[in-house]
């Protein structure tokens, strides 16, 4: 297993690449902008601080996962299993999250409320943050 094992952007397009689980490592601070994590296992991967901006998480498996105060602008959790995910602080602006499992996730609610994520669920349309909120941390 590889718990607490610190990853590259390189490292982490191979194992996408060859289709090996993300589950339990380490890619926080990473610029992971646009990279397809479709169906990869990211369950309980640490990351925190990273540039996530259009990425693409369709049927990914996230449980567990921090996302916590990332960069996710205009990125795609369709189908994606967000349980008890962390996603607070993170910038979700412009993200769908169709189908997606959101049970016990944390989002940064101040600037997006629930309800919004929830419609997305539905429908699939993109959220869209409380810019001026954004702004005051």
């Amino acid at each position: 297993m590889a718990t607490g094992r610190s990853l590259t952007k390189k490292q982490v397009v191979e194992l996408l690449s060859r289709g090996e689980p993300l589950a339990d490592y380490d890619m926080r601070g990473i610029d992971l902008a646009g990279i397809s994590f479709d169906n990869a296992n990211l369950s309980h991967a640490k990351m925190a601080e990273c540039n996530l901006s259009r990425a693409s998480f369709r049927g990914a498996d996230l449980t567990h996962a921090s996302l916590w105060h990332s960069e996710c602008k205009d990125a795609v959790f369709d189908g994606a299993n967000l349980e008890e995910a962390d996603l607070d602080y993170a910038n979700l602006d412009g993200c769908s999250f169709k189908a997606a499992k959101i049970r016990k996730a944390i989002f940064p609610l101040a600037k997006l409320p629930l309800e919004h994520i929830q419609d997305s669920v539905k429908t699939g349309r993109k959220v869209r943050m409380d810019r001026g909120k954004l702004d005051d941390e």
